[in-house]
Parts: structure tokens; C-alpha cells; sequence
């Protein structure tokens, strides 16, 4: 029997939380009072009066006169019936903060609360509330802000409304408020004081959206306060209520923070015969100003992003480059309104990784580049109009005779409509001295891209399009120097389908933005169905048809369709299998194991089929796994992949997770068979909830490398931080001879402190 099966012990429970909800509400009626104006789309908040204390207790004056929520809607594992848990969600205000206040009852007395770790940023299934705010009332862009059971927090930026869930959310945005969670007999209680300098608001401003859920993983349950279909994404902004303050806001007062950074390391560089530590020392300083309420300018000079954790890294057997997130800081609010822009994965006009990064064409190697400087504006004009623009200038690499770069983005966008908007944008890539000596780096010449986005998302999230047309200038006209999609969806409770059309001219180029694959037609149709079985093991089971047909030189070069199974389990787990027919013309050879070695022929085709895999377990467990594989043909040859991942948690100081991907490649003569391997361990350890230490390893024999990363981190004030980190990479052979051989190692030291003026 799973525990959403009625017993004696649950009905008597929820008999419980209903009379509870109802008491005020009698006794209020019976000393005729209005209960505070509750109606169940919208929260009353109110002035708090007197002090309110941010300790987990609840105890405060302004949280007695507080209006109560206590109406929440299972999201998960169904839609259609009041959450399991008990909830009571309380809102109050003062000059500087907005208060939030929770008290989140258990079904059982005792029991133990799942947190991955005393990480801020915490992500998965754990034992937590999170408190969604759209202060402009658009229903695309809002601030999430999460606590758990332990009283860790996170903080994040919600685009695009939330409409592809975790793709529109971003974590690595930090910014100061406060917060704490306590434990008690039967329930915990989560409190947090969110500054208004934190947040973006129009003045005068008396009503925002708002939404508030609540995972619990003693009931597998996940529940809201504004219902949302199960079909969309719990993060989906189209479902949202109301918060009604009790006079209009007025300014939030001067918001200015200065963000400076000092900084040394110590470096090796062994493939460079380098034996003696090279030392070197920086500073730097980033800045933060409210322009307004709704419009932000951030500046940096010098800036270090030392500290941000290395990407993972992948094996990686496709023919175009690979697509990595952005994770800096300076880069990240108002980020949609630069980085939305065109198709996801194929044409991008741009995308901030650019920037920091030159590429020495004699040798293919990517190196670092320094920033001087950077400012950028972004934000909202009114209730209607956002704006972003971005200026930022790289320095010049002497060794490889490149030229500092001007990066300069201009942005516009309108509302339309409830959720839909149209934007216009405006690219630049433009060196500041076009002298050049040598051809190690692409002769300097301005690059463009200008361009007009229309996003279309329905009042009630089930259609959701893209339409753009972009074209690229520079000093060499050409024909096809434009991109172009038309992209729509539907998403209701059991039937999904989409339809995309993507262009990427020949000749479009926009080195600013990503653009693996210039020259192509895709056409990719999709149709899903879902069904949700009454109870049992199995949440819901969901068949998709996939297929993608792309045209190069007028002739078919990719086709593939797929046949899919996926089903979400109720203890939270997940399953994926798809049978699938892959079709290749190659009009430039391809080594289809990407190690330099022998490579197949241009103008070959191949048809192959296989069959795909995947497992998750249950994450709320203390040891937690997946598995997959892809089995079948690849190419004119076979392809055997295995991944695996483990993680364990000694909760709530330390986890470990490891883990593997194996691919065999067994491929006929010329050609070589292969065997990749990719193992990585990843040690999370934190002392307490400003100490942390995060170290990780990854081998990759398809580009033979090592690679250690350890970083410490001490939070010693809210977002002032002390860092130690540590690199260190290893050449490497095959797996059987590991052999290994230094590259280069370095140690970093720096710290960052925020002032608020």
C-alpha cells in the first residue's frame, strides 16, 4: 500500500486541518469581523506595526494580526485534491523588508528532513518552501526565493514565465535577504526577510503576483497555494494570485553596492617547460545600481570569475560544438533579455561566453582573455517596456597578435498582450585596433547582428511560440546572412505537439552569439500523449513521436524519428526508454570517435538504429543512483554506451556522488574501435551553513585529461566571501595506462566583500 492510499490515520489528519482552517474564520464571523479580507485569489498583506525578528518562531505581534493561507493544491503526484500537508503561509511589511513567514506541518511527529547538503542553491526533491514573486505582474519574469528544513536558502531569476521549467531558472544569481527555519514536534517553520532593494518594482506599485509551494518528501507530495496543472512546470508563472498591499510602495530608497575583489594566485604551466611558480595579484570592483525601482546598471572593472565552479565535462561524440550555461554573476539578472534571442542551440546572436574567451586558430587551443571593463543596463522601463544594453572591452592578446574586442548589445522589448512580447536586438563585435601581423587569430573586421523576436505564451500556458528573423552585417556582404524560425506548441493535460521551422543562412555569422551549424533547413514536428493512472507505482506514462528531417545544399543531410516512453514514478523516480532511426550524409569528413583518429569519407550516408535508456531512482533516499545506455548501430559500426551515477548523503554535513559513462565503439577497418571513458566524483562537504568544501574529479580519455578541482568557500557575511581554489590537470593515455603526466596546476586565493551604500 504507497502512502497516498486513505487510512484511518490520514482522514483523521486532514479532518484535523480542516477544522483548524476554520476556526478563525468562525470566530471571527462570530464577533462579527471580516477575517482580514480573505478571498482565495489573493492575500491581504499588511503593515507590520511592531519589530519583526527573522528566528524561525513565529512568536512576533505582526505575525499575529498577519493574514493565513492555508488552502494548498497537490501538484504532484495529482492536481485535483488538497495537499496531504498541513500549511499556514503568512506575508507582512516594513520600510526596508518584505516578510515571509511558513509553518509546514508533517503527517507523522518525528521525522527526518531530506537536504542535500548546508549549500546555499540547493536543488531536487527536499523538504522545503519556495516563494515565487512577479512584482510587474507580467507573467514572465520573477525572483524565486527557497528555504528548507534546515534554514539553508536559495535565491533565483525566473524568464521566459517559467515555461521550460529549469531552462528558465537561474540559480547562480545571488543577492542579500535573510532567512531561517527551525524544527518542532509535528512541523518546522521557515521565516525570511527579503529586502525591497533586492527586488524590481514599479512605484506606486499596490498589487503583485505571487505563488508559494511547498515540497514534502515524508508524503511524496509537492503542493502549491495557486493550483497548476501537473501537465506544466511547477515554476510555470501563468498560474499565479495576488498580493494586495495595503497602500501603494513608494521607492525603496538609494540602492547602490560595491562589490570589490582581491586576489592572488600561483600558477605552472609544465607543457610550457614552466618549473617555477609564476605568482600574480589582482583586484578589481563590480557595482550595482538601482536606476530605479525596476532598472538596474552593473559595472565591472577587472573583473575575476575565478571562483566560478568549472563546467563538467562530457564525451563528447557529435560532429558541432557543444553548448555550455553561462555561470558568472555579472552576466545573469535581466539575462533572458540578452540571451533569448534567437533558437536555444542553433542560433544564438548572443551569447556572453564569448566574451573572456579568444581562440588561436594556429592552434585550435581556447585561452583566456582578460575583461578591462564592462557595464550593462537592463530592466524594466515601465509595466509595458524592458530594456537591456551591455558594453564590454577585452584586452589583447600580444602573443597570438589579437586585438582588444568590443562587445556592445542593445535590447528593447514590449509586453503584448498577457505573457507575450516582441523584441528588437542589436549586436556588435568590433576590435579597437585593427592592425594584425599574422594570421594566428581571424583577421579583425566588425561583426553584427541585428534582429526582431516575437515570444508568444497563452493566458492559460497552453500555446507557446517563437518567431524571429535576424541578419548579419559586416564588411563583406553576402547573400544569406540571416536566421530565421517559426516555432509553436501545445501543452494540455493528455495531447502535446510542436511544430518548428529553423533557418541558419549559409552565410549568417554571428561571433558574438552560437552558431554551430550555418547552412541548414530544419523541420522537426513532434506529438506527445500522457495518461495518469488512479494510484499505483506509476504517476503518469507519456509516448512521444519525435522526428527531425535538416537539408544542407538542397539535399536531405539529417532525418531521425523516435518513439518514446517516459513515465514519472510517485516516489519520485523516473523511467525512459526510445527506439530510434538516425539517418547521416556527411559533407565533410567525421571521425566518428572524435580522438584524431581515422575518419570516414565525405559524401558517405549511413542509416543506423538503436535503442536508448534511462533510470532514476528515488532521490529522496539517503544512497540514490540512475542508469542508462544506448545500444545498436552508430554510423557503419556499433556503439555500446553505459552511464551510471551514485550519490550518498550523511545528511546534512556532507554527499558524494560518483560517476561513469563507458562507450564502446566497434568500427570496421580503416577506421579504429574505441573505448571512451568518463569518470567523475564530486565531494560536497558543509560545515556549516556559510563553510563550505567542494572538491571533483574528472577523467576523460577522449581528450586525455585529468582534472582536480577543489574549492573552499567561507560566506563570513551575506554574499562577502573568501575562496581557495585549487586546479590541477594531468595528460593522460587510455584507461588501461593511465601514465599520467602534468599539464599544469594553479592556486587561487580571493575575497569579495559587499557594501551597500
Amino acid at each position: 500500500m504507497t502512502i497516498y492510499k486513505r487510512n484511518l490515520k490520514y482522514d483523521i489528519y486532514c479532518k484535523y486541518l480542516r477544522s483548524v482552517r476554520k476556526i478563525p474564520l468562525l470566530v471571527a464571523l462570530s464577533v462579527g469581523i471580516v477575517f482580514r479580507g480573505f478571498t482565495n485569489d489573493h492575500y491581504n498583506i499588511r503593515r507590520a506595526n511592531t519589530p519583526v525578528k527573522v528566528d524561525g518562531v513565529l512568536d512576533d505581534q505582526a505575525w499575529i494580526e498577519a493574514q493565513t493561507i492555508t488552502d494548498f493544491t497537490q501538484y504532484f503526484p495529482t492536481d485535483t485534491v488538497d495537499a496531504i500537508s498541513g500549511n499556514e503561509i503568512m506575508f507582512t511589511y516594513d520600510d526596508q523588508y518584505l516578510y515571509f513567514g511558513a509553518k509546514l506541518y508533517n503527517l507523522n511527529d518525528e521525522r527526518t528532513y531530506v537536504t542535500p547538503s548546508l549549500r546555499r542553491d540547493y536543488r531536487g526533491n527536499i523538504d522545503g518552501v519556495t516563494l515565487i514573486l512577479d512584482p510587474f505582474q507580467d507573467n514572465t519574469n520573477g525572483f524565486q526565493f527557497g528555504i528548507n528544513a534546515y534554514g539553508v536558502q536559495r535565491e533565483a531569476l525566473i524568464s521566459s514565465g517559467g515555461q521550460r521549467g529549469g531552462d528558465n531558472l537561474s540559480l547562480s544569481w545571488d543577492n542579500k535577504w535573510i532567512a531561517e527555519a527551525k524544527q518542532y514536534e509535528g512541523y518546522w517553520i521557515a521565516e525570511a526577510a527579503i529586502p525591497f532593494k533586492t527586488l524590481r518594482y514599479t512605484e506606486g506599485s499596490d498589487r503583485w503576483n505571487i505563488n508559494v509551494y511547498r515540497i514534502d518528501t515524508e508524503v511524496g507530495e509537492r503542493s502549491t497555494w495557486s493550483p497548476i496543472p501537473r501537465q506544466f512546470h511547477i515554476l510555470n508563472m501563468a498560474f499565479m494570485r495576488e498580493l494586495v498591499w495595503d497602500k501603494p510602495l513608494g521607492k525603496p530608497g538609494p540602492n547602490i553596492s560595491l562589490i570589490p575583489y582581491v586576489s592572488g594566485s600561483g600558477s605552472q604551466d609544465f607543457e610550457e617547460g614552466q618549473d617555477e611558480i609564476k605568482l600574480d595579484r589582482s583586484m578589481g570592483l563590480d557595482a550595482k545600481i538601482a536606476v530605479t525601482p525596476g532598472l538596474n546598471l552593473d559595472l565591472t572593472l577587472n573583473p575575476d570569475f575565478s571562483q566560478v565552479e568549472l563546467d563538467e565535462q562530457v564525451t563528447n561524440l557529435d560532429r558541432f560544438e557543444l553548448f555550455f550555461p553561462e555561470k558568472r554573476q555579472f552576466f545573469l539578472e535581466n539575462d533572458d533579455l540578452f540571451s533569448d534571442a534567437g533558437h536555444p542551440f542553433l542560433a544564438k546572436p548572443f551569447f556572453s561566453r564569448r566574451i573572456g574567451i579568444a581562440r588561436d586558430t594556429s592552434t585550435g587551443v581556447n585561452l583566456q582573455n582578460k575583461i578591462h571593463y564592462g557595464a550593462r543596463l537592463s530592466g524594466k522601463i515601465n509595466d509595458d517596456w524592458r530594456i537591456g544594453v551591455l558594453n564590454m572591452q577585452e584586452a589583447k592578446i600580444t602573443a597570438i597578435n589579437k586585438p582588444g574586442i568590443n562587445y556592445s548589445v542593445a535590447t528593447l522589448q514590449r509586453k503584448m498582450f498577457k505573457r507575450s512580447n516582441i523584441s528588437g536586438i542589436f549586436v556588435n563585435k568590433q576590435p579597437i585596433n585593427s592592425s594584425i601581423e599574422n594570421d594566428s587569430v581571424d583577421a579583425p573586421s566588425y561583426n553584427r547582428v541585428i534582429g526582431l523576436d516575437y515570444k508568444l505564451a497563452s493566458a492559460d500556458a497552453k500555446w507557446y511560440g517563437i518567431f524571429f528573423f535576424h541578419k548579419s552585417i559586416d564588411d563583406n556582404p553576402e547573400p544569406e546572412e540571416f536566421a530565421s524560425l517559426a516555432f509553436i506548441s501545445y501543452n494540455s493535460n493528455t495531447w502535446n505537439f510542436s511544430w518548428a521551422n529553423v533557418f541558419v543562412g549559409e552565410n549568417y555569422d554571428a561571433q558574438a552569439g552560437f552558431v554551430p551549424r550555418p547552412g541548414i533547413l530544419r523541420i522537426q514536428p513532434d506529438i506527445g500523449y500522457t495518461f495518469f493512472p488512479k494510484g499505483g507505482f506509476f504517476n503518469n506514462h507519456i509516448v512521444k513521436y519525435e522526428t527531425e528531417f535538416i537539408w544542407k545544399d538542397n539535399r536531405i543531410s539529417d532525418q531521425s524519428h523516435s518513439i518514446t516512453y517516459e513515465s514519472g514514478l510517485t516516489n519520485t523516480g523516473e523511467i525512459k526508454a526510445s527506439v530510434n532511426q538516425q539517418y547521416i550524409y556527411l559533407f565533410e569528413s567525421f571521425d566518428p570517435s572524435n580522438t584524431d583518429g581515422e575518419e570516414l569519407a565525405a559524401g558517405t550516408d549511413y542509416v543506423y538504429r538503436n535503442l536508448q535508456f534511462n533510470y532514476k531512482s528515488d532521490e529522496r533516499k539517503t544512497f540514490f543512483y540512475e542508469i542508462g545506455g544506448y545500444f545498436g548501430e552508430y554510423f557503419n559500426g556499433e556503439r555500446y554506451n553505459l552511464i551510471a551515477e551514485a550519490g550518498f548523503r550523511s545528511q546534512p554535513y556532507a554527499a558524494v556522488s560518483l560517476n561513469a559513462s563507458y562507450n564502446k565503439l566497434i568500427m570496421p577497418a580503416p577506421l579504429s574501435d574505441a573505448n571512451l571513458w568518463l569518470i567523475g566524483s564530486r565531494l560536497d562537504v558543509t560545515f556549516t551553513k556559510s563553510l563550505f568544501l567542494t572538491s571533483f574529479l574528472q577523467y576523460n580519455s577522449q581528450i586525455r585529461n585529468t582534472n582536480i578541482n577543489t574549492r573552499f568557500q567561507w560566506r563570513f557575511k551575506p554574499v562577502s566571501d573568501l575562496f581557495i581554489v585549487y586546479t590541477d590537470n594531468y595528460g593522460t593515455n587510455n584507461f588501461d595506462d593511465l601514465g599520467f603526466r602534468k599539464k599544469n596546476r594553479a592556486i587561487v586565493l580571493k575575497m569579495t566583500y559587499w557594501f551597500n551604500l
